[in-house]
């Protein structure tokens, strides 16, 4: 069963909305006792980087998390701050991350987006596939995907970086370490391109 972990950040309902459409069973959890069943995971995330990991800790499901992503393998996809969290720290915040990929949070150097590219990174942008991976399996050419934030992922182990979107930098938009996976967009808010990639991580990842 997916499930999608309802910490009181993210639009759960939207992810709901599509594997209702595609006739996958899905649910959420909002306590330890609801992640039993789980056999795949979603971890959105909006906001602040430290507002989330507290809310995350409050909820009382992150060790439970954790154990069913680092010791019993099972695939997890982190979406926006949801996959920031997956990495060691951020920039905007203090709290440690989840540590699960060699990894920290950057803000965007100011001076490297010109004055036609404010912060937030905020709309439509494509992405670059840099490595095959069956999250980005059977996506059109040139897909685009939905981003807001103002802070990005970069990977130390760049095999990690599976696909990356160019923003006065380039900068890694998705990632894969063995079961993990990662979107700094919003595949919820992308129309078709969104709805393929959470396709494939319920029947392919």
């Amino acid at each position: 069963m997916i499930t999608i972990i309802d910490y009181g950040v993210g639009n759960i309902n939207a992810f709901l909305n599509i594997y209702k459409q595609l006739n996958i069973p899905a649910t959420t959890a909002k306590t330890v006792a609801e992640l039993s069943g789980a056999s795949k995971l979603i971890l959105p995330g909006v906001g602040h980087f430290d507002y989330a990991m507290q809310r995350f800790t409050d909820s009382g499901m992150k060790d439970k998390v954790d154990e069913l992503v680092v010791n019993q393998k099972v695939p997890v996809v982190g979406v926006c701050v949801g996959m920031q969290m997956m990495a060691k720290g951020s920039d905007e915040g203090s709290l440690p991350g989840l540590g699960w990929i060699d990894a920290h949070v950057h803000k965007f150097d100011a001076s490297q987006v010109s004055a036609k590219l404010p912060l937030p990174h905020m709309g439509w942008n494509d992405i670059q596939i840099v490595k095959n991976t069956p999250l980005l399996k059977d996506l059109e050419t040139d897909p685009r995907y939905y981003f807001l934030h103002s802070y990005y992922f970069k990977c130390n182990n760049q095999n990690d970086s599976i696909a990356e979107t160019k923003y006065g930098i380039n900068f890694t938009s998705a990632v894969n370490h063995d079961n993990i996976f990662g979107a700094q967009f919003h595949p919820e808010k992308s129309h078709h391109f969104g709805i393929q990639l959470l396709k494939n991580f319920a029947e392919r990842c």
